[in-house]
């Protein structure tokens, strides 16, 4: 028995390119199993950055059609944008122990946290 679609919603752009970036990353490693099942479902339930035509209508890409579009976009490009939110961080609102950057850090080490406290 088929599962029922979720209820669409506009997908934000932010959330739309991490969807993306995630099954780029994926489909580099171990996880090309799962790249490939989550590409499929990006490109069913429509998640997928859209491309605007001259007009401004919106129009919907394959994966594939992405990554072509998007080739300065390395498979790791996700794990380099990890990589320097913490340092960046660090600069502005400095953890409470230097040099140990994790993204599941939690209070003074949480990659969330803001100058007043965190936000988890």
């Amino acid at each position: 028995m088929a599962e029922p679609a979720p209820a669409r919603r506009p997908v934000p752009l932010i959330e739309s390119e991490l969807y993306f970036l995630i099954a780029r990353y994926l489909s580099a490693g171990p996880c090309r199993r799962a790249a490939q099942v989550l590409v499929q479902e990006l490109e069913q339930y429509q998640l997928l950055p859209k491309r605007l035509d001259w007009e401004g209508n919106e129009h919907s890409r394959s994966y594939e059609e992405l990554v072509l579009s998007n080739k300065h976009v390395a498979p790791d490009h996700l794990l380099q944008i990890c990589q320097r939110i913490g340092p960046m961080l660090d600069k502005e609102i400095p953890p409470s122990i230097s040099r140990v950057t994790s993204l599941l850090g939690a209070g003074r080490q949480s990659l969330l946290r803001t100058a007043k406290g965190t936000l988890i």
